[in-house]
């Protein structure tokens, strides 16, 4: 057997501390605080699944599960890979559909159904709000485009105090992203999701709650632009129609832009840019560790892909879990997750890679890297819409991860080891629903997953396992695996089976 030397699946995997040298807010206007993560110190991490037990791609979340044992020693372990599935996606589907919705628990509004037009006059009424809010909403994007904060202050509802001083903020944020293009476009409204007293504390003459698409681009890292839907509330006031609050009425899956949670801090990388809402961390020191990810990912991916990674760095749990559109806590467990930006999954989609802010942290420099590098793999082989499967996808992302960290294969494949030395050798590649977050084999899926793609790699060569993982990945065909099987590796997926069987084994030494 050749050693690992510099590839490998990250679960159990010890990790050098490269700096040691050791082993190792007040919520703003209509954000509800969520719980904080465990503080315990030794933290058992399974994956979560986004919204249901059986991993189902697209859309559904990549969720990179980490573990650490901190006390006592410097040893950082990490558990990487226990991935679920590859891409989050959520957010905007349909807006009669979020109107219909119940109000987020905890977020202002009220739960009754929505109003919709009946009647001509209704539906005059309608267009006359929809002009009024969009003219609002083209003076606050145009004013961002050309930098004239009086112009986007002057949109906001004078007494609206919390709102003025969010929006600022959101002006400030804006201002320091490379935006190519920002749009605000008003969608729909539901005149009647006000209730009686938010309208009494509002005043003005008319107010009513719109959804608002907002999409936005990044020089040099979207080739499209992110977009996301806001509830926005609308008051007129004096014949003069104002924003009076971008957080009115989320409701459960509504995705929220990093820029409105806080103040950002950005720092660019040559590759990378890193988004920070933790003011406490240096994300210059993140955006160094981001370009390494990148060229890592390029050594062996190739360079016919962007080259950019997009952190996303909240500063507390709730706010990755406002970013994702996820439900509260759903992440405790989870040191980061990429998403795609946008509502539905597609290529050329802006992809992000989210932090879990405690455990991210807690995972030390070298585990940073193989977290950016994992999650950077899954960006650079547009994995948010791809038609590989679970096990190829992560195995690869994990094989990747590990091209810049040396580790023991005792230790980065430590339970699927110890399954076959009882004589549990895995009959198949892991299935979809191995990587269910309940599944009592999901280390071993992952395990097994890296394993397949690195005895591709010894048997083949790295690059015809790029070359397999691309020809399953632009296949058209249902039987687009057992088509990459034949003609990139001249096999059948149960002659592989069979041979990558007698590899663990070999292996775990039995």
């Amino acid at each position: 057997m050749t050693p690992l030397t510099g590839a490998g699946e990250q679960r159990g995997a010890e990790v050098i501390d490269e700096q040691s040298g050791a082993r190792s807010q007040s919520p703003v206007d209509g954000f509800p605080e969520q719980a904080s993560p465990s503080e315990q110190t030794t933290i058992q991490i399974p994956a979560q699944h986004a919204a249901a037990d059986a991993p189902k791609r697209p859309p559904t979340f990549e969720a990179l599960g980490t573990w650490t044992l901190a006390h006592g020693t410097l040893l950082r372990r990490v558990a990487l890979g226990l991935a679920i599935s590859v891409v989050a996606v959520t957010g905007y589907v349909g807006l009669q559909k979020l109107a219909d919705a119940p109000a987020e628990p905890g977020a202002p509004g009220n739960t009754a159904q929505p109003q919709t037009s009946s009647t001509p006059d209704e539906a005059a009424e309608g267009v006359r709000r929809a002009a009024a809010g969009q003219s609002v909403l083209q003076k606050m994007a145009d004013a961002v485009l050309n930098e004239s904060r009086g112009s986007f202050l002057s949109t906001v509802d004078p007494d609206s105090k919390a709102f003025d001083e969010q929006a600022r903020t959101i002006y400030t944020n804006l201002g320091k992203l490379p935006l190519a293009t920002f749009q605000l476009r008003y969608v729909s409204d539901d005149p009647g999701a006000l209730p009686p007293d938010r309208q009494a504390q509002l005043g003005g003459t008319e107010s009513w709650l719109a959804q608002v698409e907002v999409s936005w681009q990044l020089t040099g890292y979207d080739s499209k632009p992110a977009r996301e839907t806001l509830p926005v509330t609308f008051v007129t006031r004096d014949g003069t129609t104002y924003a009076a609050s971008f957080s009115e009425r989320f409701v459960a899956g509504q995705r929220r832009p990093i820029w409105a949670l806080g103040s950002i801090d950005v720092a660019k990388g040559d590759d990378s840019l890193v988004i920070s809402l933790d003011s406490q961390k240096d994300a210059d020191d993140y955006a160094v560790v981001a370009d390494r990810a990148v060229e890592s990912v390029s050594r062996v991916w190739g360079k016919n892909w962007k080259q950019k990674a997009v952190v996303y760095l909240p500063a507390k749990q709730s706010e990755m879990e406002y970013v994702l559109g996820a439900q509260p806590n759903t992440y405790t467990q989870i040191a980061a997750v990429t998403m795609a930006e946008l509502d539905s999954p597609q290529v050329g989609a802006p992809v992000r890679i989210v932090a879990n802010p405690k455990l991210f942290e807690e995972l030390g420099k070298q585990g940073r890297r193989i977290v950016l590098t994992h999650e950077t793999t899954h960006v650079a082989s547009t994995a948010t819409a791809s038609p590989v499967p679970l096990w190829l996808a992560e195995g690869f992302a994990d094989y990747v991860a590990f091209t810049a960290v040396s580790v023991q294969d005792e230790s980065a494949a430590k339970e699927l080891f110890k399954a076959v030395r009882a004589g549990k050798v895995p009959k198949t590649l892991p299935p979809p629903e191995a990587f269910a977050a309940s599944s009592a084999d999901l280390p071993q899926a992952y395990e097994s997953g890296w394993l397949a793609c690195r005895l591709i790699s010894e048997r083949e060569g790295q690059s015809k396992l790029v070359k397999f993982y691309r020809a399953v990945h632009a296949s058209k065909s249902p039987t687009g695996l057992a088509d990459a099987f034949r003609t990139v590796l001249g096999t059948t997926e149960a002659e592989f089976t069979a041979d990558w069987q007698k590899y663990l084994k070999r292996l775990a030494g039995v």
